[in-house]
């Protein structure tokens, strides 16, 4: 099972709103998971996907966890970052 845990954090660092993806789906590669993982929770948080720049994708690899702010996206955000975390692996 893989598991991806999305939460959105304001300026005081409480969660604002938080959702956790599962993907069952054996058949489907690790960065496949993370990315429509992302996009699923950005659905439900009403959110547009959010732009990985070079640092992002850094921080991920190193702890399978990485914060999106204003910088990575196209509109203005109502919260201070995304913090999206790999919980659980297949």
């Amino acid at each position: 099972m893989f598991r991806l845990w999305c939460k959105l954090i304001d300026d005081s660092r409480h969660i604002v709103k938080q959702t956790t993806i599962v993907n069952d789906n054996p058949s489907v590669n690790r960065t496949k998971k993370i990315f429509d993982g992302i996009e699923e929770a950005c659905v439900s948080f009403d959110l547009g996907k959010p732009i990985w720049l070079d640092a992002n994708v850094k921080e991920f690899k190193r702890h399978s966890k990485v914060r999106f702010n204003q910088d990575n996206f196209i509109e203005h955000i109502d919260f201070s970052y995304m913090e999206v975390q790999v919980i659980e692996e297949d």
